[in-house]
């Protein structure tokens, strides 16, 4: 026999996924109705127009996928990309590689634009390259890559793309409701996020948009989309506009109610709290942040232009062993804090700031822990320094 499992509280300041809110958790567990029972139809539409103010898109095809980002990114990529296709991919860490790899497994051909992890992809790469690629077909990159905690100027990349009337794809997985996002404005046509980051909802939807131009390049694909769960023909049905023209929603597979009831209680908080506030709240946090490690001696990975602020990357310093402080603060104190991945492992910490967790509370207790571990160590630190510099900075702020 098996005991029930009761997971151990923690506060979630890694990459993600983040502390969830107790009443999107109490949403969570709603009871189940169908997946095409008329009241989650109303769910589903208010969760579409929800996710449109969010994005701040008209798109029609904007919904969210019931799988993590990476089935987002997936879903991207595999309506937009067919063989022989030439797409330009910003890679500056992990996320832009995976995109590399999605493009490569359809049989198309990425020309990619590097910068080294730490650093933007910048619009002035974009242009170069498609200068030198003139039969490129999409522009794709990460606006926010979580593993090196960059933020590239999306903007600015989108208009050199549709000033060659190309195609863009672009990664909003941890920048979506932390920083701001304007797909219509920036010329975005196909967009992916994940709900653990800043909407502060529970792991596993990806929130995906496109636009009008991209739906035309889907109808008139030459060859068969490669995935029938993630086809956009297919799921048009169920999320698409027949409903909103009086026809009845078409099954293409069930949905998963009670995540969906938790996302809509997610964004409900959201834009109940404003975009534009929550944006501000995650900035003053990350402010408050480096402020409070720059005061301990410790340095950030990124250049201040650059900084994603709901991902901070900070270098470890000589003589500290950086697994042994992410040890001790999830062992002693239940707090949770990212490692580096790929060239960066070992290298640097990320701590979060999303959702719940952007807040002068949360980055005071991630600081007065941080430096308790540190200090284990024995590397020289004033204790109390860090917080007290954070909440000095965030009270400027106000």
């Amino acid at each position: 026999m098996f005991d029930r499992f009761i997971p151990p509280k923690r506060i979630l300041m890694g990459p993600g996924p983040t502390n969830v809110p107790e009443s999107v958790l109490s949403a969570l567990g709603a009871p189940t109705v169908g997946h095409l029972d008329p009241s989650f139809m109303t769910l589903m539409d208010e969760i579409k127009v929800m996710l449109q103010t969010v994005f701040n898109t008209q798109n029609q095809l904007t919904m969210p996928i019931s799988a993590p980002g990476s089935a987002g990114m997936e879903s991207c990529f595999v309506n937009l990309v067919e063989p022989g296709d030439e797409v330009l991919v910003g890679v500056n860490g992990v996320f832009g590689g995976r995109m590399v790899e999605n493009v490569r497994r359809l049989g198309g051909k990425a020309i990619v634009v590097e910068s080294p992890w730490g650093q933007a992809i910048t619009p002035q790469q974009i242009a170069t390259a498609l200068d030198q690629h003139p039969k490129v077909k999409i522009v794709a990159f990460v606006h926010a890559e979580t593993s090196t905690g960059v933020l590239s100027d999306a903007e600015g990349i989108c208009k050199e793309a549709q000033s060659r009337s190309l195609l863009t794809i672009v990664d909003m997985v941890t920048s979506l409701a932390g920083v701001e996002v304007n797909v219509d404005d920036w010329g975005i046509d196909a967009a992916y996020s994940g709900s653990q980051k800043c909407l502060a909802c529970v792991p596993g939807l990806s929130p995906v948009t496109f636009s009008d131009k991209a739906i035309e390049v889907i109808k008139n694909r030459k060859t068969e989309v490669t995935s029938w769960f993630l086809d956009k023909t297919l799921v048009m049905a169920y999320w698409g506009n027949n409903a909103e023209r009086g026809g009845a929603r078409s099954y293409h597979h069930t949905a998963p109610v009670n995540a969906l009831y938790a996302l809509h209680e997610s964004l409900r908080l959201l834009l109940n709290e404003g975009l534009t506030a929550s944006w501000t709240r995650h900035r003053n946090a990350h402010l408050a942040l480096v402020a409070g490690i720059e005061s301990m001696g410790l340095n950030m990975l990124v250049d201040i232009e650059h900084r994603l602020p709901q991902l901070n990357t900070i270098k470890v310093p000589a003589n500290i062993n950086e697994a042994q402080v992410r040890n001790d603060l999830l062992q002693e104190q239940g707090l949770e804090i990212g490692a580096g991945l790929g060239s960066l492992a070992g290298k640097v910490w990320r701590i979060g700031l999303m959702g719940p967790n952007a807040t002068i509370e949360r980055v005071t207790i991630c600081l007065d822990h941080f430096s308790q571990a540190l200090a284990k160590q024995g590397f020289d630190i004033d204790i109390n320094k860090a917080s007290t510099q954070a909440r000095k900075m965030h009270s400027s702020l106000q």
